[in-house]
């Protein structure tokens, strides 16, 4: 069953298995699971992926059945526009454990990016699901924004570089790609997983390491996630003298990114 939203109307609906995809007035309630994604003219990066993450991301909260689950999957994806620049979120609410849609126009996309290198303590619950801890997520972008720049790195109590409030964070040491191990607190990023795909069938070397934000001066930093793909670090705010190094590597990753997107599936 197709959503009775018209195709191209931002808003929210409400998935059942009887009606489909129904609008809905805003909610407040908190979210259990949340996934999100760019749409560029109906083409999408790891759709499937995005998926697996969100099934199993529901199951651990006590979500609908799978069954339920994959019905829901296949009316989103259908309400999906195949024109214009969207960033839709599926969510798992808690309480009743609706299943929903939010349809959005994407923001304008970012080449690059300033952070807050205050370093912020990290402020989640569940780091590892998408979802419960996006309102907290919010409040420390905001304070980052307070401070001109527009993201802000979270710290473990080690000071040691876990991700931004939006973003998973790389970095280059020399030729080595480089991010945080995967014993810390982050979260299993769809895209940061198809860059180290990419890496490994280029030879480009891989390393896990601990780094504090200090230790990141002087090297080119990225963002990365599923709506901007890679942006990287332009500029540092609130750390005192902290520079940022030349983006040597990412024009050539970000036109890959840009080059790998597919087309929605067939209603």
């Amino acid at each position: 069953m197709t959503a009775t939203r018209p195709v191209g109307v931002e808003g929210l609906s409400v998935w059942s298995p009887a009606r489909g995809l129904t609008p809905a007035a805003e909610v407040t309630a908190p979210l259990l699971v949340a996934d999100s994604w760019l749409v560029r003219d109906g083409r999408v990066r790891g759709l499937e992926r995005h998926r697996e993450r969100f099934l199993r991301a529901c199951g651990e909260a006590g979500g609908p059945p799978l069954r339920r689950l994959l019905e829901f999957w296949r009316d989103m994806t259908d309400a999906l526009p195949r024109t214009g620049e969207w960033f839709p979120r599926v969510e798992l609410g808690a309480g009743a454990k609706e299943l929903r849609l939010l349809l959005r126009h994407a923001p304008p996309l970012g080449t690059g990016v300033r952070i807050w290198a205050a370093g912020q303590s990290d402020p989640r619950t569940v780091p590892r699901r998408k979802g419960p801890d996006l309102a907290a997520l919010a409040r420390v972008r905001e304070r980052a924004c307070g401070a001109g720049a527009e993201e802000a790195v979270l710290v473990a109590t080690s000071g040691c570089v876990l991700e931004a409030a939006t973003a998973s964070v790389l970095w280059w040491e020399e030729d080595t790609l480089c991010l945080p191990p995967p014993r810390l607190p982050v979260l299993p990023g769809i895209t940061v997983a198809l860059v180290r795909e990419r890496a490994g069938r280029e030879g480009v070397p891989v390393a896990h390491r601990e780094r504090t934000v200090a230790e990141l001066e002087g090297r080119e930093v990225w963002l990365v996630n599923a709506l901007h793909g890679i942006r990287p670090v332009t500029g540092w705010t609130g750390g005192g003298s902290q520079k940022a190094a030349p983006a040597d590597h990412a024009p050539e990753w970000r036109a890959w990114l840009d080059n790998i997107m597919e087309p929605l599936p067939d209603k």
